[in-house]
Protein backbone atom coordinates (compact mmCIF):
# COMPACT_ATOMS: atom_id res chain seq x y z
CA UNK A 1 0.00 0.00 0.00
CA UNK A 2 1.01 3.69 -0.79
CA UNK A 3 1.44 6.08 1.98
CA UNK A 4 0.09 9.11 1.71
CA UNK A 5 1.88 12.16 0.86
CA UNK A 6 2.64 14.23 3.51
CA UNK A 7 0.92 17.75 3.83
CA UNK A 8 2.17 20.82 5.43
CA UNK A 9 -0.85 20.93 8.07
CA UNK A 10 1.16 17.30 8.80
CA UNK A 11 4.96 18.53 8.54
CA UNK A 12 7.22 19.29 11.30
CA UNK A 13 7.20 22.34 13.18
CA UNK A 14 10.40 24.82 12.59
CA UNK A 15 12.53 27.47 14.90
CA UNK A 16 13.92 29.77 13.63
CA UNK A 17 16.59 31.55 14.88
CA UNK A 18 18.37 34.92 13.72
CA UNK A 19 21.86 34.58 15.14
CA UNK A 20 23.74 31.75 15.84
CA UNK A 21 24.53 31.76 19.16
CA UNK A 22 20.67 32.08 19.70
CA UNK A 23 20.42 28.73 17.33
CA UNK A 24 23.00 27.33 19.36
CA UNK A 25 21.33 27.27 22.81
CA UNK A 26 18.18 26.58 21.33
CA UNK A 27 19.29 23.64 20.37
CA UNK A 28 20.45 22.57 23.44
CA UNK A 29 16.62 22.58 24.62
CA UNK A 30 16.57 19.55 21.99
CA UNK A 31 12.96 20.38 20.23
CA UNK A 32 12.44 17.18 19.37
CA UNK A 33 12.84 15.06 16.01
CA UNK A 34 9.74 16.66 14.98
CA UNK A 35 11.50 20.07 15.02
CA UNK A 36 14.14 21.56 13.21
CA UNK A 37 16.02 24.60 14.75
CA UNK A 38 16.62 27.19 11.60
CA UNK A 39 19.33 30.08 11.40
CA UNK A 40 17.84 32.29 9.57
CA UNK A 41 20.58 35.26 10.09
CA UNK A 42 20.09 38.46 11.74
CA UNK A 43 18.18 41.77 10.22
CA UNK A 44 15.41 42.40 7.98
CA UNK A 45 17.05 41.43 4.36
CA UNK A 46 17.85 37.91 5.67
CA UNK A 47 14.75 37.45 7.75
CA UNK A 48 12.81 38.33 4.37
CA UNK A 49 14.87 35.79 2.64
CA UNK A 50 14.53 33.03 4.85
CA UNK A 51 10.79 33.42 5.07
CA UNK A 52 10.34 32.68 1.39
CA UNK A 53 12.63 29.73 2.16
CA UNK A 54 10.82 26.38 1.41
CA UNK A 55 11.69 25.21 5.36
CA UNK A 56 9.49 28.28 6.41
CA UNK A 57 6.87 28.08 4.01
CA UNK A 58 6.71 24.10 4.16
CA UNK A 59 6.79 24.10 7.95
CA UNK A 60 3.35 23.06 9.65
CA UNK A 61 4.15 25.33 12.75
CA UNK A 62 6.41 28.13 12.79
CA UNK A 63 8.10 29.48 16.05
CA UNK A 64 10.64 32.38 16.40
CA UNK A 65 13.22 32.46 19.66
CA UNK A 66 15.77 34.72 20.15
CA UNK A 67 16.87 37.85 22.77
CA UNK A 68 15.39 41.19 22.07
CA UNK A 69 15.55 44.60 23.18
CA UNK A 70 13.65 45.43 27.15
CA UNK A 71 10.74 48.40 26.30
CA UNK A 72 9.60 48.21 29.71
CA UNK A 73 11.04 49.59 32.63
CA UNK A 74 10.00 46.60 34.86
CA UNK A 75 12.31 43.84 32.61
CA UNK A 76 15.33 42.32 33.65
CA UNK A 77 18.06 40.38 31.85
CA UNK A 78 16.79 36.80 31.36
CA UNK A 79 13.12 37.96 31.45
CA UNK A 80 11.04 35.73 28.69
CA UNK A 81 8.75 37.65 26.23
CA UNK A 82 5.82 35.82 24.91
CA UNK A 83 4.40 37.52 22.01
CA UNK A 84 0.60 37.95 21.84
CA UNK A 85 1.71 40.61 18.98
CA UNK A 86 4.23 41.01 16.47
CA UNK A 87 4.14 44.59 14.41
CA UNK A 88 6.79 46.47 12.57
CA UNK A 89 8.28 49.98 13.14
CA UNK A 90 10.14 51.25 9.29
CA UNK A 91 11.52 54.03 8.13
CA UNK A 92 9.08 56.68 6.36
CA UNK A 93 8.07 55.00 2.95
CA UNK A 94 9.26 51.83 3.72
CA UNK A 95 6.47 48.62 3.22
CA UNK A 96 5.81 46.88 6.78
CA UNK A 97 4.59 43.58 7.07
CA UNK A 98 1.05 43.27 8.54
CA UNK A 99 0.53 42.85 11.56
CA UNK A 100 0.48 38.88 13.23
CA UNK A 101 -1.54 38.38 16.45
CA UNK A 102 -0.73 35.15 18.37
CA UNK A 103 -3.88 34.21 20.30
CA UNK A 104 -2.04 31.03 21.90
CA UNK A 105 0.69 33.33 23.62
CA UNK A 106 -1.26 33.12 26.84
CA UNK A 107 -0.98 29.02 26.81
CA UNK A 108 3.01 29.41 26.01
CA UNK A 109 3.48 31.75 28.63
CA UNK A 110 1.88 29.10 31.26
CA UNK A 111 4.10 26.65 29.97
CA UNK A 112 7.03 28.53 30.35
CA UNK A 113 6.45 29.88 33.99
CA UNK A 114 5.99 25.75 34.25
CA UNK A 115 10.10 25.81 33.08
CA UNK A 116 11.14 27.82 35.94
CA UNK A 117 10.98 31.32 33.43
CA UNK A 118 9.78 34.84 34.18
CA UNK A 119 7.27 35.58 32.05
CA UNK A 120 5.70 38.10 30.28
CA UNK A 121 3.12 38.49 27.41
CA UNK A 122 2.53 41.38 25.29
CA UNK A 123 3.18 42.99 22.03
CA UNK A 124 6.61 42.55 20.24
CA UNK A 125 8.19 45.05 17.75
CA UNK A 126 10.46 44.70 14.96
CA UNK A 127 12.60 47.59 13.46
CA UNK A 128 14.70 47.75 10.58
CA UNK A 129 17.71 49.19 12.33
CA UNK A 130 19.07 48.57 15.78
CA UNK A 131 17.06 50.97 18.15
CA UNK A 132 19.45 52.55 20.61
CA UNK A 133 19.56 56.21 21.93
CA UNK A 134 16.19 58.09 21.34
CA UNK A 135 15.00 56.05 18.97
CA UNK A 136 14.94 53.29 21.60
CA UNK A 137 12.93 55.78 24.35
CA UNK A 138 10.19 56.49 21.50
CA UNK A 139 9.80 52.63 21.09
CA UNK A 140 9.43 51.87 24.64
CA UNK A 141 6.47 54.68 24.13
CA UNK A 142 4.28 51.57 21.84
CA UNK A 143 3.33 49.85 24.24
CA UNK A 144 5.38 46.74 23.58
CA UNK A 145 7.29 44.81 25.31
CA UNK A 146 10.76 44.03 23.67
CA UNK A 147 12.42 45.03 19.86
CA UNK A 148 14.48 42.61 17.58
CA UNK A 149 15.41 42.90 14.05
CA UNK A 150 14.15 40.08 12.82
CA UNK A 151 10.14 38.35 14.30
CA UNK A 152 8.18 40.55 12.36
CA UNK A 153 9.06 39.59 8.71
CA UNK A 154 9.73 36.01 9.09
CA UNK A 155 5.95 35.11 10.92
CA UNK A 156 5.07 37.08 7.99
CA UNK A 157 5.51 34.05 6.64
CA UNK A 158 2.71 32.04 8.96
CA UNK A 159 -0.54 33.05 7.43
CA UNK A 160 -3.15 30.79 8.85
CA UNK A 161 -0.26 28.63 10.56
CA UNK A 162 0.25 28.30 14.21
CA UNK A 163 2.64 30.96 14.88
CA UNK A 164 4.78 32.18 17.99
CA UNK A 165 7.28 34.14 18.96
CA UNK A 166 9.58 34.67 22.13
CA UNK A 167 12.63 36.92 23.41
CA UNK A 168 14.49 36.80 26.18
CA UNK A 169 15.68 40.26 27.43
CA UNK A 170 19.18 40.92 26.98
CA UNK A 171 19.40 44.59 27.40
CA UNK A 172 17.11 47.47 29.08
CA UNK A 173 19.12 50.48 28.31
CA UNK A 174 18.71 52.92 25.86
CA UNK A 175 22.59 52.88 24.79
CA UNK A 176 25.56 50.06 25.27
CA UNK A 177 27.16 49.86 28.55
CA UNK A 178 29.56 47.98 30.22
CA UNK A 179 28.27 44.75 30.91
CA UNK A 180 26.14 44.29 27.96
CA UNK A 181 27.66 40.85 26.85
CA UNK A 182 27.17 39.67 30.25
CA UNK A 183 23.73 40.29 30.46
CA UNK A 184 23.59 38.57 26.82
CA UNK A 185 24.89 35.48 28.33
CA UNK A 186 22.46 35.53 30.94
CA UNK A 187 19.44 35.66 27.87
CA UNK A 188 20.89 33.35 26.07
CA UNK A 189 21.13 30.97 28.93
CA UNK A 190 16.91 30.99 29.23
CA UNK A 191 16.93 29.63 25.72
CA UNK A 192 17.01 26.11 26.10
CA UNK A 193 14.25 26.27 28.47
CA UNK A 194 12.25 28.74 26.25
CA UNK A 195 13.29 25.29 23.61
CA UNK A 196 11.73 22.92 25.81
CA UNK A 197 8.10 24.74 26.20
CA UNK A 198 8.28 25.98 22.12
CA UNK A 199 8.15 21.72 22.04
CA UNK A 200 5.42 21.78 23.91
CA UNK A 201 3.35 24.18 22.24
CA UNK A 202 3.94 22.67 18.94
CA UNK A 203 3.20 18.95 19.96
CA UNK A 204 -0.40 20.77 20.75
CA UNK A 205 -0.95 22.39 17.43
CA UNK A 206 -2.39 19.54 16.34
CA UNK A 207 -6.14 20.90 17.36
CA UNK A 208 -8.24 21.57 14.13
CA UNK A 209 -11.99 21.64 15.71
CA UNK A 210 -13.61 22.92 18.86
CA UNK A 211 -16.93 21.69 19.95
CA UNK A 212 -18.83 23.82 22.25
CA UNK A 213 -21.43 22.55 24.62
CA UNK A 214 -24.54 24.40 24.96
CA UNK A 215 -25.78 25.55 27.07
CA UNK A 216 -22.90 26.49 29.22
CA UNK A 217 -21.34 29.29 31.19
CA UNK A 218 -23.95 31.15 33.15
CA UNK A 219 -27.42 29.74 34.81
CA UNK A 220 -30.89 31.94 35.86
CA UNK A 221 -29.41 31.74 39.32
CA UNK A 222 -26.29 33.18 38.92
CA UNK A 223 -27.30 35.91 36.67
CA UNK A 224 -29.29 37.18 39.04
CA UNK A 225 -27.28 37.11 41.81
CA UNK A 226 -24.33 39.17 39.70
CA UNK A 227 -27.46 41.62 38.94
CA UNK A 228 -28.21 41.92 42.72
CA UNK A 229 -24.99 43.20 43.59
CA UNK A 230 -24.58 45.42 40.82
CA UNK A 231 -27.75 46.92 41.00
CA UNK A 232 -27.01 47.29 44.92
CA UNK A 233 -23.60 49.01 43.91
CA UNK A 234 -25.70 51.46 41.80
CA UNK A 235 -28.77 52.36 43.97
CA UNK A 236 -26.87 51.96 47.58
CA UNK A 237 -23.43 53.12 46.42
CA UNK A 238 -20.15 51.35 47.84
CA UNK A 239 -19.20 49.65 49.44
CA UNK A 240 -21.60 46.76 49.69
CA UNK A 241 -21.12 43.52 51.96
CA UNK A 242 -20.84 39.95 50.06
CA UNK A 243 -21.27 37.28 52.64
CA UNK A 244 -19.01 34.62 51.30
CA UNK A 245 -18.62 34.59 47.43
CA UNK A 246 -22.09 35.87 45.25
CA UNK A 247 -21.31 33.15 42.86
CA UNK A 248 -17.88 30.23 42.86
CA UNK A 249 -16.06 32.14 40.59
CA UNK A 250 -12.58 33.99 40.84
CA UNK A 251 -13.36 36.51 37.52
CA UNK A 252 -16.75 37.22 38.99
CA UNK A 253 -15.76 38.39 42.25
CA UNK A 254 -12.57 40.28 41.41
CA UNK A 255 -14.85 42.31 38.87
CA UNK A 256 -17.54 43.11 41.13
CA UNK A 257 -14.28 43.74 43.63
CA UNK A 258 -13.11 46.32 41.46
CA UNK A 259 -16.51 48.07 41.50
CA UNK A 260 -16.38 48.64 45.12
CA UNK A 261 -18.54 44.94 46.60
CA UNK A 262 -16.52 43.89 49.31
CA UNK A 263 -16.10 40.05 50.23
CA UNK A 264 -16.26 38.75 53.95
CA UNK A 265 -16.63 34.91 55.53
CA UNK A 266 -18.98 36.28 58.31
CA UNK A 267 -21.40 38.65 58.97
CA UNK A 268 -19.79 40.07 61.95
CA UNK A 269 -16.97 41.33 59.60
CA UNK A 270 -19.53 43.96 58.07
CA UNK A 271 -19.58 47.32 59.92
CA UNK A 272 -22.78 47.72 61.59
CA UNK A 273 -25.67 49.14 59.38
CA UNK A 274 -23.85 48.58 55.97
CA UNK A 275 -25.84 46.98 52.94
CA UNK A 276 -25.03 43.03 52.93
CA UNK A 277 -25.72 40.67 50.59
CA UNK A 278 -26.60 37.07 50.78
CA UNK A 279 -24.66 34.83 48.05
CA UNK A 280 -26.90 32.43 45.28
CA UNK A 281 -25.85 29.35 47.79
CA UNK A 282 -28.09 30.39 50.68
CA UNK A 283 -27.52 30.86 54.52
CA UNK A 284 -29.16 29.28 57.46
CA UNK A 285 -31.22 31.20 59.80
CA UNK A 286 -28.30 31.67 62.27
CA UNK A 287 -26.42 34.14 59.86
CA UNK A 288 -29.56 35.73 59.06
CA UNK A 289 -30.33 36.07 62.57
CA UNK A 290 -26.56 37.18 63.25
CA UNK A 291 -27.16 40.05 60.67
CA UNK A 292 -30.42 41.54 62.31
CA UNK A 293 -28.85 41.92 65.28
CA UNK A 294 -25.85 43.66 63.71
CA UNK A 295 -28.82 46.17 62.72
CA UNK A 296 -27.54 45.00 58.56
CA UNK A 297 -29.90 45.92 55.94
CA UNK A 298 -29.84 43.09 53.72
CA UNK A 299 -31.05 41.64 50.45
CA UNK A 300 -31.03 38.10 50.01
CA UNK A 301 -29.40 36.50 46.11
CA UNK A 302 -30.01 32.67 47.21
CA UNK A 303 -31.08 31.30 43.73
CA UNK A 304 -34.56 29.84 43.91
CA UNK A 305 -34.11 26.93 43.33
CA UNK A 306 -31.88 26.51 46.34
CA UNK A 307 -34.64 28.09 48.68
CA UNK A 308 -36.74 25.58 47.42
CA UNK A 309 -34.55 22.91 49.20
CA UNK A 310 -34.42 25.09 52.53
CA UNK A 311 -38.14 25.04 52.33
CA UNK A 312 -38.45 21.60 51.41
CA UNK A 313 -36.46 20.87 54.83
CA UNK A 314 -38.22 22.91 57.09
CA UNK A 315 -41.25 20.89 55.81
CA UNK A 316 -40.04 17.35 56.52
CA UNK A 317 -38.30 18.41 59.33
CA UNK A 318 -41.70 19.67 60.80
CA UNK A 319 -43.43 16.42 59.67
CA UNK A 320 -41.46 14.85 62.02
CA UNK A 321 -38.71 13.16 59.26
CA UNK A 322 -35.07 12.85 59.73
CA UNK A 323 -33.93 14.11 56.16
CA UNK A 324 -30.52 12.85 54.70
CA UNK A 325 -28.86 15.67 52.65
CA UNK A 326 -27.53 14.15 49.54
CA UNK A 327 -24.56 17.30 49.32
CA UNK A 328 -21.07 17.94 49.97
CA UNK A 329 -19.67 19.04 53.32
CA UNK A 330 -18.09 22.37 53.73
CA UNK A 331 -20.07 23.66 50.64
CA UNK A 332 -22.10 26.92 51.26
CA UNK A 333 -25.33 25.20 49.89
CA UNK A 334 -25.31 22.39 52.17
CA UNK A 335 -24.35 24.46 55.63
CA UNK A 336 -27.30 26.53 55.21
CA UNK A 337 -29.71 23.67 54.35
CA UNK A 338 -28.32 21.90 57.18
CA UNK A 339 -28.77 25.06 59.46
CA UNK A 340 -32.45 24.68 58.74
CA UNK A 341 -33.09 21.66 60.93
CA UNK A 342 -29.65 21.03 62.63
CA UNK A 343 -30.94 18.16 64.55
CA UNK A 344 -32.91 16.77 62.10
CA UNK A 345 -31.11 17.04 59.31
CA UNK A 346 -28.06 13.98 58.42
CA UNK A 347 -25.55 15.05 55.85
CA UNK A 348 -24.93 12.21 53.35
CA UNK A 349 -21.65 12.48 50.65
CA UNK A 350 -21.54 8.89 49.06
CA UNK A 351 -22.05 5.55 49.11
CA UNK A 352 -20.51 4.69 51.84
CA UNK A 353 -22.11 7.44 54.39
CA UNK A 354 -25.75 6.11 52.93
CA UNK A 355 -24.38 2.56 54.18
CA UNK A 356 -23.73 4.21 57.50
CA UNK A 357 -26.42 6.58 57.77
CA UNK A 358 -28.28 6.50 61.45
CA UNK A 359 -32.23 7.58 61.53
CA UNK A 360 -34.40 7.51 64.67
CA UNK A 361 -37.63 6.13 62.77
CA UNK A 362 -36.98 4.16 59.67
CA UNK A 363 -40.41 4.60 58.68
CA UNK A 364 -40.20 8.70 58.49
CA UNK A 365 -37.46 9.29 56.35
CA UNK A 366 -37.10 11.60 53.58
CA UNK A 367 -34.17 13.22 51.54
CA UNK A 368 -32.84 16.28 49.39
CA UNK A 369 -30.06 16.72 47.08
CA UNK A 370 -27.97 19.82 47.04
CA UNK A 371 -28.57 21.01 43.45
CA UNK A 372 -25.15 21.37 41.94
CA UNK A 373 -24.22 17.32 42.33
CA UNK A 374 -23.74 14.78 39.43
CA UNK A 375 -27.15 12.54 38.60
CA UNK A 376 -25.28 9.59 38.45
CA UNK A 377 -23.74 10.02 41.51
CA UNK A 378 -27.11 10.94 43.51
CA UNK A 379 -28.32 7.72 41.74
CA UNK A 380 -25.94 5.73 43.12
CA UNK A 381 -26.94 6.87 46.81
CA UNK A 382 -30.16 7.13 45.96
CA UNK A 383 -30.39 3.33 45.46
CA UNK A 384 -28.49 2.36 48.79
CA UNK A 385 -30.87 4.64 50.52
CA UNK A 386 -34.20 3.16 48.96
CA UNK A 387 -32.80 -0.57 49.89
CA UNK A 388 -32.10 0.43 53.48
CA UNK A 389 -35.15 2.90 53.80
CA UNK A 390 -38.03 1.59 51.53
CA UNK A 391 -40.29 4.08 52.70
CA UNK A 392 -38.04 7.04 51.96
CA UNK A 393 -39.77 10.05 51.03
CA UNK A 394 -38.44 11.93 48.34
CA UNK A 395 -39.06 16.11 47.27
CA UNK A 396 -42.24 17.22 45.42
CA UNK A 397 -39.57 17.97 42.36
CA UNK A 398 -35.77 16.83 41.30
CA UNK A 399 -33.61 19.23 43.53
CA UNK A 400 -30.64 19.33 40.90
CA UNK A 401 -31.04 22.16 39.40
CA UNK A 402 -32.31 22.42 35.65
CA UNK A 403 -28.84 24.10 35.01
CA UNK A 404 -26.86 21.48 36.89
CA UNK A 405 -28.57 18.56 34.44
CA UNK A 406 -28.55 20.22 31.09
CA UNK A 407 -24.86 20.98 31.21
CA UNK A 408 -23.88 17.74 32.55
CA UNK A 409 -26.22 16.06 29.52
CA UNK A 410 -24.45 18.43 26.66
CA UNK A 411 -20.65 17.53 28.03
CA UNK A 412 -21.86 14.01 28.37
CA UNK A 413 -22.83 14.02 24.57
CA UNK A 414 -19.82 15.98 23.24
CA UNK A 415 -17.67 13.92 25.20
CA UNK A 416 -17.40 10.83 22.94
CA UNK A 417 -16.98 13.28 19.82
CA UNK A 418 -13.69 14.63 21.40
CA UNK A 419 -10.05 14.08 22.27
CA UNK A 420 -10.45 15.88 25.32
CA UNK A 421 -12.64 17.83 27.42
CA UNK A 422 -12.09 21.77 28.88
CA UNK A 423 -14.56 22.50 31.13
CA UNK A 424 -13.45 26.38 32.14
CA UNK A 425 -14.71 27.11 36.30
CA UNK A 426 -13.43 27.96 39.23
CA UNK A 427 -11.78 25.32 41.86
CA UNK A 428 -14.43 25.68 44.42
CA UNK A 429 -17.13 25.12 42.11
CA UNK A 430 -19.42 22.21 42.74
CA UNK A 431 -20.91 22.04 39.04
CA UNK A 432 -17.91 22.57 37.10
CA UNK A 433 -16.17 19.97 38.87
CA UNK A 434 -19.36 17.52 38.38
CA UNK A 435 -18.84 18.35 34.73
CA UNK A 436 -15.43 16.90 34.19
CA UNK A 437 -16.41 13.60 36.34
CA UNK A 438 -19.13 13.63 33.94
CA UNK A 439 -16.57 13.86 30.44
CA UNK A 440 -14.45 11.87 32.16
CA UNK A 441 -16.92 8.46 32.79
CA UNK A 442 -17.56 8.61 29.12
CA UNK A 443 -13.80 7.82 28.62
CA UNK A 444 -12.41 11.66 27.37
CA UNK A 445 -9.68 13.31 29.36
CA UNK A 446 -10.91 16.26 30.91
CA UNK A 447 -9.70 19.44 32.91
CA UNK A 448 -11.08 22.05 34.88
CA UNK A 449 -9.75 25.74 34.15
CA UNK A 450 -10.24 28.69 35.58
CA UNK A 451 -9.59 30.41 32.03
CA UNK A 452 -7.31 29.97 29.22
CA UNK A 453 -4.06 30.77 30.89
CA UNK A 454 -4.90 27.24 33.03
CA UNK A 455 -4.99 25.00 30.02
CA UNK A 456 -1.13 23.13 30.46
CA UNK A 457 -0.45 22.90 26.55
CA UNK A 458 0.98 18.69 27.60
CA UNK A 459 -2.97 17.96 28.04
CA UNK A 460 -3.66 19.05 24.61
CA UNK A 461 -0.32 16.95 22.80
CA UNK A 462 -1.23 15.25 19.62
CA UNK A 463 -4.97 16.51 20.06
CA UNK A 464 -7.69 16.84 17.17
CA UNK A 465 -10.79 17.80 18.93
CA UNK A 466 -11.25 19.78 22.23
CA UNK A 467 -14.72 20.16 23.46
CA UNK A 468 -15.57 23.34 25.38
CA UNK A 469 -17.86 23.46 28.49
CA UNK A 470 -18.58 25.72 31.25
CA UNK A 471 -19.92 25.82 34.75
CA UNK A 472 -22.86 27.82 35.46
CA UNK A 473 -20.97 30.52 37.17
CA UNK A 474 -18.07 31.02 34.71
CA UNK A 475 -18.47 34.03 32.61
CA UNK A 476 -19.05 33.90 28.82
CA UNK A 477 -16.48 36.10 28.20
CA UNK A 478 -13.88 33.37 29.77
CA UNK A 479 -15.00 30.85 27.12
CA UNK A 480 -14.60 33.20 24.67
CA UNK A 481 -11.05 33.89 25.41
CA UNK A 482 -10.10 29.63 25.51
CA UNK A 483 -11.74 29.60 21.90
CA UNK A 484 -9.62 32.31 20.95
CA UNK A 485 -6.90 30.63 22.60
CA UNK A 486 -7.58 27.25 20.99
CA UNK A 487 -7.32 28.66 17.44
CA UNK A 488 -3.65 29.89 18.00
CA UNK A 489 -3.51 26.09 17.68
CA UNK A 490 -4.80 25.60 14.70
CA UNK A 491 -8.06 25.28 15.58
CA UNK A 492 -10.15 25.99 11.78
CA UNK A 493 -13.83 25.16 13.00
CA UNK A 494 -15.62 25.70 15.76
CA UNK A 495 -19.26 24.01 16.61
CA UNK A 496 -21.63 23.95 18.90
CA UNK A 497 -24.05 20.78 19.87
CA UNK A 498 -26.93 22.43 22.44
CA UNK A 499 -28.52 19.48 24.36
CA UNK A 500 -31.15 21.55 25.37
CA UNK A 501 -32.75 25.00 25.05
CA UNK A 502 -32.75 27.65 28.03
CA UNK A 503 -35.05 30.15 28.61
CA UNK A 504 -35.27 30.90 32.55
CA UNK A 505 -35.41 33.67 34.15
CA UNK A 506 -35.78 34.83 37.93
CA UNK A 507 -37.35 38.17 39.34
CA UNK A 508 -35.09 40.36 41.90
CA UNK A 509 -35.17 40.42 44.92
CA UNK A 510 -38.00 43.88 45.71
CA UNK A 511 -34.84 46.08 47.40
CA UNK A 512 -33.20 46.09 43.89
CA UNK A 513 -36.21 45.40 41.13
CA UNK A 514 -36.46 48.88 40.04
Amino acid sequence: MSTPARTRADGDWLLCAPMRTEAAALRRGRPGPLGTVLHTGAGRRRSVRAAGSSAVTGARALAVAGVGGGLDAALEPGDVVVATEVRAAVRTGAAAPPVTVLPAAVLLAGTLRRQGLTVRAGPVLSTDRLALGAARNRLAGTGALTVDLESAWLLAAAEDRPAACVRVVADTDAVLRPGTVGRLRTALAALPAVAAGLREWAAATTVRRVVLAAPRSFCAGVERAILVVERALEQYGPPVYVRKQIVHNTHVVADLSRRGAIFVDEVDEVPEGAMTVFSAHGVSPAVRSAAADRHLPTIDATCPLVTKVHSEARRFAEHGDTVLLIGHAGHEETDGVLGEAPERVRLVQDVADAERVRVDDPGRVSYLVQTTLAVDDVADVLAVLRARFPDLAAPPSDDICYATTNRQRAVAEIADACDAVLVVGSVNSSNSKRLVEVAERTGTPAYLIDGAGGIDLRWLAGVRSVGVSAGASAPPAVVDEVIAALSGLGARTVREHTAVLEDVRFMLPKEVRQ
